[in-house]
């Protein structure tokens, strides 16, 4: 049977332990400040050492999580991370951003590298570029079916690392903005104010419309193995020991085909009981639930018990030893390990008194190996002259060489280079800025727009409008669906291929497996801000793959944005309702489905405030802000092309917010100027 990796989440020392004594074959953790949960306590660079140590000595792997984005300001803070990674022994690093990657690839070439789940790679086009770029595991999304996760697997050679238990992101991961946009706090730069778990109310009145309850997959396990997924991954950095202790001996359990308790499971933590509406392509509103009272009371009756799950070490490593005793020279020990083996001398072996040193005293005192992950495999004792040694003289040596092994077989083996980042050269944009038009749907075209460069339209609508689409061919860049699940893509390759026999040769996207899409079909590629580009190095990243230009991440601001240097041209959206969240379960359905929506709705806050819920051919939705971004009065200069985000507005409307953009004019209504003077924590 294949060995399926438990992998679990350690947020501290106490989880950390919790996990390896329960049985995980490995866990994962942050250093520093560029990880998805910088709230958890981490671990500093004293303590990754002693984590990995404490770990290896255990044959458990240990990945580190820089898994945010970063801003340039901190490259030389990144750099000195990475590279106390790389010395700690770490067996990997998870990654979100292309510049920590390169930063990686730079400072430690072998140290292999895990794509993030905040990457979004939900389909096998971003599978497959992942892999050509040399990512040896991707962390594919939460929002996976079975199907869509055997489809990818089929598709590529990397390892696969699937969540199986914890907690659900309403939005895909990598492109929620709602705690960014409403609170300043970025998940993507790991601290997320979780405002979607606050009561958000559906058009029906429906309460804690965006809260889903937890995952557990530990029932379709057997499923799972039979894909050949590398790694089944638990979430929950921010939990305590005793989640992570019951978490671990349940996925273990399960794996061997063995009962797990799922009643303490479920009381240990969850949100109204577990999900597996996305594994099951179950999408309803059985998904969701928040934490309520009965969740967090439940947690106290068990506590208890589970903290005496992890309470006594493990010693799964077998040593042997040699113990020497000889007349007129040092007592000398040796320790082996699956062939390691390491010598100490120790005080020199005297006369006895009375009995000489027994075999059954000195296997006694070289097998106090408690505190270790050792435990004594055999003992050779060779004492030909009848000599004795000192109980302290004997635990003298084996603590000498325990270190000794322990360190042996724990030192770093890769090559760690002591590089700087590259210095940033300025960019210099156009002398004027170009505008582009992105609209939802052909009637809001407008020929005040003739001045316009580009004319961006949904993939879905150009093959809708033949004759509106050629005739706009040359300046008209497709729009590809945020989300492409594996089932869909041959759809969207047919749609690219149609899109050419009207002319349309650009194209634009928001995610990597977006990129490959447009690739492989030809067309010139143009970023979008779902790419999340907040660098000048990813800029570079980006460029080398092939892409003309992008739109920037919206979380940058005024100041950042000028801040970047590097040759792609760059712009940004300067007017939207920016989308917040991208939600594959929506919150809008009712109990009979679908039925009387016609994919425009609203989400309503707690404050009353309403969000436009906007529908994509069933297949997702996109909450957008209450208000819409503009920064159209402010100097752009800095960009070489600013685009006006239209998606529910009419005709008139786009018209006069164009008018208001070309004059350099303010717009009516509420609007916000998003974070573009605001700087995220």
């Amino acid at each position: 049977m294949k060995n399926f990796e438990i992998l679990a989440p350690a947020g501290a020392w106490e989880q950390l332990k919790a996990a390896v004594i329960c049985g995980a074959n490995a866990v994962y953790l942050g250093a520093g400040n560029f990880n998805a949960r910088r709230n958890a306590d981490n671990f500093t660079e004293n303590d990754l050492k002693e984590a990995v140590k404490y770990c290896h000595l255990r044959n458990v792997k240990v990945y580190v999580t820089l898994n945010t984005l970063i801003f340039d300001k901190e490259a030389t803070e990144l750099y000195k991370t990475v590279k106390e990674i790389a010395e700690s022994g770490a067996d990997a690093v998870i990654v979100q951003d292309f510049a920590v990657a390169d930063a990686v690839k730079t400072i430690c070439p072998d140290l292999p590298l895990h794509a993030s789940t905040q990457m979004a790679v939900h389909n096998i086009s971003g599978a497959k570029l992942l892999e050509e770029l040399g990512f040896s595991r991707i962390v594919l999304a939460r929002e996976l079916s079975l199907n869509e996760i055997k489809l990818i697997r089929e598709s590529v050679m990397a390892e696969l690392e699937v969540f199986v238990h914890g907690a659900h992101c309403m939005s895909a991961s990598g492109n929620c903005y709602l705690s960014a946009m409403l609170g300043e706090r970025s998940g993507n730069r790991g601290l997320c104010a979780q405002g979607c778990r606050l009561n958000w109310k559906s058009s029906e009145n429906r309460e804690y419309a965006l809260s889903l309850k937890d995952m557990s997959y530990l029932d379709s396990i057997k499923e799972l193995c039979e894909l050949n997924i590398e790694s089944f991954k638990i979430e929950g950095r921010m939990k305590r020991p005793e989640y992570v202790a019951c978490a671990v001996t349940s996925l273990k359990n399960a794996i061997n085909g063995a009962p797990y308790d799922k009643d303490t499971l479920r009381s240990v933590f969850s949100r109204s009981g577990f999900t597996d509406g996305y594994l099951k392509s179950k999408r309803d509103l059985t998904m969701f639930g928040y934490r309520n009272k009965e969740d967090v009371t439940s947690a106290s009756n068990v506590l208890k018990a589970l903290q005496s799950s992890y309470k006594d070490d493990i010693h799964p490593t077998p040593i042997s030893a040699v113990l020497s005793l000889t007349s007129g020279s040092p007592a000398s020990l040796t320790l082996t390990y699956q062939g390691k083996t390491v010598t100490v001398m120790g005080a020199e072996a005297e006369v006895p008194r009375n009995a000489p040193l027994s075999r059954e005293i000195a296997e006694r005192n070289i097998g106090k190996l408690g505190a270790t992950a050792f435990y004594l495999e055999s003992l050779d004792f060779c004492n030909p002259d009848g000599l004795t040694l000192s109980a302290s003289a004997i635990n003298a040596l084996r603590r000498d060489a325990v270190e000794k092994l322990e360190a042996e077989m724990t030192k770093a083996t890769l090559t760690v280079n002591d590089r700087k980042p590259e210095v940033i050269l300025p960019h210099h944009p156009l002398q004027k800025t170009k505008t582009r038009i992105r609209l939802r749907n052909c009637s809001q075209y407008s020929d005040s727009f003739n001045d316009c460069e580009f004319i961006i339209l949904p993939l879905e609508e150009i093959i809708k409008n033949e004759t509106f689409s050629k005739k706009l061919s040359h300046r008209i860049v497709a729009e590809l669906p945020n989300l492409v699940y594996p089932e869909a893509e041959n759809a969207v390759k047919e749609m690219l291929l149609t899109a050419k026999k009207f002319g349309v040769t650009h194209g634009i996207t928001d995610n990597i497996g977006g990129i490959k899409l447009l690739k492989d079909y030809g067309f010139d590629i143009h970023g979008g801000h779902g790419l999340n580009i907040t660098n000048t190095q990813a800029l570079k990243f980006y460029k080398k793959l092939g892409l003309c230009d992008t739109v920037l991440s919206f979380e940058l601001t005024e100041k950042a944005i000028k801040a970047l240097g590097g040759e792609m041209a760059r712009g940004a959206l300067i007017y939207g309702y920016l989308p917040l969240m991208l939600l594959r379960a929506c919150p809008q359905k009712t109990y009979s489905g679908c039925q009387g929506c016609n994919g425009i709705s609203t989400l309503t806050d707690r404050k009353g405030i309403a969000f436009p819920l906007v529908c994509h051919n069933k297949a997702y939705s996109v909450l957008h802000n209450s208000v819409p971004l503009y920064i159209g009065d402010k100097n752009l200069s800095m960009l070489d092309f600013a685009t006006l985000y239209f998606t529910t507005e009419t005709k008139s409307d786009c018209e006069k917010i164009y008018e208001a953009y070309t004059n350099g004019k303010t717009i009516d209504g509420k609007k916000t100027n998003g974070l573009f003077n605001r700087e995220l924590l």
